[in-house]
Order: C-alpha cells, then structure tokens, then sequence
C-alpha cells in the first residue's frame, strides 16, 4: 500500500485531505508543522508527500530543501495558494515534484498522485523506464520552434553524443525522446534517469548495476540503466549532479562502451547512446573544477539550446489550446475557448517555469471554469495586474517579499499598512499579503491588531 506524509497546519483541511486518500486505498500519515514532518519523512520512506508552503515553524522550501538532502528520489508535491504561483515555480526549481493550488480540487490532486506514485521509489524497480511525454508536450510553429525540430531532425540519425541544455520545465525530456524516436535505435528502450535524484551512495549502481554483496542491502544482482538501454538510448536528466568518482566510469563506458556492475570485476559490453541534459553552465563548472573537462567535451558532440517559454511568444496560443485539451481529456471538462484578456495577461507574464507552468495553470483554469470559457478569475493574481502592497522590502529581483519572509516587527508593519491600504477589509488584505484568512487572523492576534 503506498504512503503518503501530508504535511499541513490547517487540521480540519488534513482530516479531509487524509479521509479522500485513505478511500484510495493509500495509508497516510499527518503532520501539522515543518519539525515533525521532517522527523516522519526522516525516520521512514514515502511514496509521496504533499507539503504545505506556510507552516507555522518554516516555509515549504526550506522543508522542501532539506527533504531533498535526505532522500531526493521522494516525490514531494508543494500545495500552495492562487498568489503563490511564483514561489510554487520556484519549488520545482529546488526539486519539488509539481505543485497544486488551493483550495485543492479532488479530481486535479488525483491526476497529479497518480503521477507522482508512478515515479515513486517504491515503483522504480518495477518500472524503470520513464513514461512517454506525448499527451503533455508539442510542437511549437514559430521561427525558434522550426529551428529546435531542425536540430533534432539533424542530429537523430547521427550516432552523436547530444547535451540538451535550457531552463527548468522547457521540455529537455520531450527534446531528447523525439532524438531516440526519429533515430536509428527507436526500435530500442528509450531509458531516462534524473542524476539530480540520484544519491551519491547509489548513483554507480543506478547506472552501471550491482552484483549480490556488493554493498549493504544488495541482496541480488541488478542491472544498471545502462544494460537497459543497450541497442537503445540513456537520456541523462541533470548531468551536472553527478560526482566526480561516477563522471569517471560514465566517461570510460562512453569511450569505450564498456561498464562494470558495482562489486564485480567482470566487464560488459554495452551499446548505447548518449544524450544529457542540464540547465546549468556546464563550461563554469568545468572552470571550476566540479565538472570533467574530458568527459564534457566527450558528451558535447552536439548541442541543443531549449529556448525558453517567454522566447516563444508565437508559440503561446498553439500551447494554451493543445494544453486545454489535454486538460479537458484529463479532468472530463468541456472547455473551448480563451478569453482575450487572458490571452493578454499570459503574453505579458514571464513564465519562469516555462512550458511546465504553462501547463499547470491551464489545467489549474480548466478544472475551476464553471462554464466553456476561460476567464481572467480562474487564473493566478500575478498574471492579471493585480495590485499589490506598497513595501520598501524587496528581494533582489524586485519582486515584493511575502509576509511571511518578513521579521516579527517588519511583518506588523506590513498588516498594519495593508489593512489601512484595504480599507480594513481583511479579506483584500489577505489577498495583497498573499496569504488565507485564517493566517492573516493569526497575525492579527499574535501582534495584538484585533
């Protein structure tokens, strides 16, 4: 039965939350602060955890960061506020799995479990091989978009060693599949691992395999991704997380096709290509001495650069609709049409986290639009204009810091400010300060404001 840690302070939303998953079959354990959900998910493995951003000791990154120092390979799925969606983007970036807005909608947190449990430690043995992208990514028409399909259609029968490189949520995966599909091997496994999940222990009997003794826990042989893709393709998500000790044996098994599983002296003779991936500079890392000059120009044979979603501006219309049918398909709505407006705000937006924030907003839109059209209300604040508090407190990109990054004196000032600046209408004031009522209450009693 798989397990799931919730984390969240609102006790009757856990209750709820807890009773929906338990009539799924699944058994749930709740935390109502960081400090003992850290302590469960330290004591024991999950399947999947589903980690609220505003708890009353620590905020879901910093919970976020250090569950994946712990254990990276667990599915940690962030739920977060309408306001919170930046934040939420950044979560994805430090690891989380996907994100959910509240208030959570049942059918949507079934879509992305089902997800999450797929990818879960607990089916990794019994399911190695990644699942197909198609359904969740397309292609684009404008002019960078013709040129990202040109690359791929001049690389794929070419048995080159391809780096994939770009931002957070571009569709690197979806890049290197199209690679393997259009090649000579796409009558072999297409086999993906993410080296950012990979602890350092493991990470050499992730790829290459173990023999029985090898180390503690090893208690029969086990095939490496390598001997999985033999005939076929290994797309290497996150190059840049491995260590050096295992960049060494990944050069030697790509000059000389050859690996040794963990443990054993045996050599095994492997046919397989390469393709990574990373959103970092792998040249600065190399400068810097954390990544293999040799093994970098080894993998470098060919690259592709994944232009970001804000580059592709032409693109966003063809996106949205084939992200609406998806979401429709998914979540059985009848949504047919955008309105104008929204159209505008998302041309507008940034999107930071690309195509994989595109993606969640519209089916966050699709799954709250009461009737066939998508409206400005169904979709995040931030992306309409909304007014926001008046601070001199900023992060270093100038966006405005939330009240919760704030110290106890700065953070009275601000309810204070933002209650006048409302009208001491605290529902608006929740909404400017980017959090729920509740929370604001809280606030309100614990600086003496009631």
């Amino acid at each position: 039965m798989p397990r799931v840690l919730i984390i969240e302070d609102d006790a009757t939303f856990s209750r709820i939350l807890a009773g929906f998953l338990q009539k799924k079959n699944l058994q749930v354990l709740s935390c109502r602060n960081g400090a003992s959900g850290l302590e469960a998910f330290r004591k024991q493995s999950w399947d999947t955890v589903l980690l609220d951003y505003r708890l009353p000791d620590s905020n879901g990154l910093e919970l976020l960061t250090q569950m994946k120092q712990i254990r990276r390979e667990t599915p940690v799925i962030v739920m977060t506020s309408f306001n919170d969606v930046r934040t939420a983007v950044k979560a994805i970036q430090l690891g989380a799995f996907e994100y959910i807005l509240k208030p959570v909608n049942h059918e949507e947190l079934s879509v992305v479990l089902n997800k999450a449990l797929g990818s879960s430690p607990s089916d990794a043995v019994a399911n190695p091989l990644s699942p197909p992208l198609s359904g969740q990514y397309i292609e684009g028409l404008s002019g960078l978009s013709n040129e990202l399909s040109a690359k791929i259609s001049l690389v794929a029968p070419v048995e080159l060693t391809v780096i994939i490189r770009g931002e957070s949520g571009t569709g690197k995966e979806y890049v290197a599949r199209m690679i393997h599909q259009k090649s000579k091997r796409a009558a072999g496994r297409f086999v993906a691992i993410d080296c950012g999940t990979l602890s350092k222990d493991l990470a050499a009997s992730e790829l290459f395999g173990h023999v029985k003794g090898a180390f503690t826990g090893a208690l029969s042989d086990v095939a490496g991704r390598f001997e999985m893709a033999n005939r076929g393709t290994l797309f290497l998500d996150e190059i840049g997380n491995l260590g050096l000790d295992v960049q060494v044996k990944l050069l030697r098994a790509i000059q000389e096709k050859v690996i040794q599983r963990l443990g054993s002296g045996s050599d095994i003779r492997t046919d397989v290509r390469i393709i990574a991936a990373t959103n970092e500079n792998l040249r600065e890392r190399v400068r810097d001495g954390s990544f293999r000059e040799d093994l970098f120009y080894r993998l470098n044979e060919f690259e592709i650069l994944v232009p970001p979603l804000r580059d592709r501006g032409e693109d966003l219309e063809h996106f949205v609709k084939f992200f609406i049918d998806v979401a429709n398909r998914e979540l059985s709505r009848n949504v047919l049409v955008v309105d104008p407006e929204v159209m505008t705000a998302f041309r507008k937006y940034r999107w930071p986290g690309n195509l994989r924030e595109l993606r969640n907003v519209v089916r966050r839109a699709v799954l709250v639009t009461e009737g066939s059209t998508v409206t400005l209300k169904t979709i995040p604040s931030e992306m309409t204009g909304q007014e926001t508090i008046n601070t001199e407190i900023h992060e270093p990109s100038g966006q405005p810091l939330g009240l919760w990054q704030q110290n106890d004196a700065q953070e009275r000032e601000l309810i204070q400010k933002t209650l006048l600046q409302a009208g001491n209408n605290k529902a608006k004031a929740a909404r400017l300060l980017q959090i729920d009522r509740k929370t604001l209450y809280l606030k309100l009693k614990k600086h003496n404001l009631e």
